[in-house]
């Protein structure tokens, strides 16, 4: 099938650096486009050809009503798009503007993201969990601003273990706040950037917001509270536990972490890894799982990931292969230990090698 658009001005800022946003409608809905000098000619199923006009069609009417993407924004809306097929692009940009994130307007870059927003919507505990820059952080932190400014929480607990490669917070100069903000720095980065740093301090004053490692939180119930709890994969299983049991009335809870780096010593294992093994089936949560096509930092980021979840697996398949080999190999049987000597007893009968027992000598007259 094909369709012909005709060219209206400044569509030419849909098609991105280099029609690089063209590729990916092309890539993600299999079609084919055709910029033309008065139009744009699509062809492709019936179906896919209808959703990339209804596409243009979306991006014209947000132009028309004001609407501007920044930062790539555009770019990562259209992957959503093309990647969930109930998705429309005008749907998705105007429900981003109907959240409040102090002063940042956030989109979901992603199909995951999308769903991430969502669930923590939807649920009052999520888990996330995924390599570095998917936005696990960032967009938890902007959920949390947006549900502390609609007045849906009173309060926002940002807590993260203070284990980081082997480091302990004693080791560290300073007070005890000094010790435990370098830990915290990425919290306070994303506030920061959705609110004014004014509105931040105020808010770190009036304990409104509390940044804490997970340790200060045993023995507290946290009522009316937006509870974070970030580079989760450090806890073990007791502050995990302990952790997801302290969610009181009105209150949400996200964990962020990434398995693929963790801390611990060799000997503890992840309270993460293990809540997800154990939570998994339990109603009112729910888990989003990140992938390398989520990063939304440099390019170059995700190729780093898929380059060591390839080496991951290459070393997996080297280790089957050599359990393989060795499960195969012929045993060889030991040598059984020569039989010991049987001991002569009375009852036993004499070797053939000695000379029978001459008769006992008569005496002579």
């Amino acid at each position: 099938m094909k369709k012909s658009i005709a060219l209206t001005p400044d569509i030419e800022t849909l098609f991105g650096t280099r029609d690089e946003n063209l590729h990916v409608l092309e890539d993600g809905l299999n079609i084919n486009i055709d910029l033309r000098s008065d139009r744009i000619e699509l062809e492709g199923a019936p179906r896919d050809v209808a959703r990339a006009e209804q596409l243009f069609a979306d991006y014209e009417h947000l132009r028309r009503t004001g609407h501007q993407f920044q930062n790539g924004d555009l770019g990562s809306l259209l992957r959503v798009v093309v990647g969930d097929p109930n998705v429309t692009l005008r749907g998705l940009a105007e429900a981003g503007r109907q959240r409040s994130f102090g002063r940042r307007t956030v989109q979901p870059k992603s199909p995951n993201q999308r769903r991430y927003l969502e669930a923590i919507e939807k649920y009052d505990m999520v888990f996330a969990v995924g390599p570095a820059g998917t936005g696990k952080t960032y967009l938890a932190v902007a959920m949390a601003i947006s549900a502390l400014l609609n007045k849906q929480v009173n309060r926002i607990i940002l807590a993260r273990p203070a284990v980081e490669a082997g480091e302990r917070l004693g080791f560290l100069p300073g007070t005890l706040q000094e010790k435990i903000d370098p830990y915290l720095r990425p919290l306070y980065d994303a506030l920061f950037d959705m609110l004014e740093p004014e509105r931040v301090e105020r808010y770190l004053e009036k304990n409104i917001i509390e940044i804490a490692p997970i340790a200060f939180m045993r023995g507290r119930t946290l009522n009316d509270s937006f509870v974070i709890l970030d580079e989760a994969q450090n806890t073990t299983s007791e502050q995990m536990k302990m952790f997801v049991t302290r969610l009181g009335f009105g209150s949400k809870a996200v964990i962020t972490g990434d398995v693929t780096q963790i801390d611990l010593p060799s000997a503890r294992r992840s309270g993460l890894i293990e809540a997800a093994e154990i939570l998994q089936g339990v109603n009112g949560l729910a888990f989003v799982n990140f992938d390398e096509t989520d990063v939304v930092r440099h390019h170059l980021v995700q190729r780093i990931i898929r380059a060591y979840d390839e080496h991951k697996s290459r070393l997996a398949e080297q280790q089957l292969s050599l359990l393989e080999t060795r499960t195969l190999e012929p045993r060889t049987l030991e040598p059984k230990p020569a039989t010991p000597p049987a001991k002569l007893t009375d009852a036993a009968p004499r070797p053939a090698s000695l000379p029978p027992l001459s008769e006992e000598p008569r005496l002579r007259n």
